[in-house]
């Protein structure tokens, strides 16, 4: 795994933590809704840049 890999999948994760922390003090399900919507689409821009570098 290269460092460019390993630095993107960290700064999801952290993304995903801040998320979550605003998810859990707030405590909204439309808010909840947006987030989980915003983390998919962030995990899925993830994967294709991260499977393109691969071809």
């Amino acid at each position: 795994m290269t460092i460019d890999r390993l630095m993107a999948a960290l700064a999801f994760a952290l993304f995903a933590a801040f998320l979550a922390v605003i998810v859990g003090r707030v405590g909204r399900i439309d808010l909840t809704t947006v987030i989980v919507i915003c983390l998919g689409l962030a995990a899925y821009d993830l994967w294709r840049q991260l499977r393109s570098r691969r071809n």
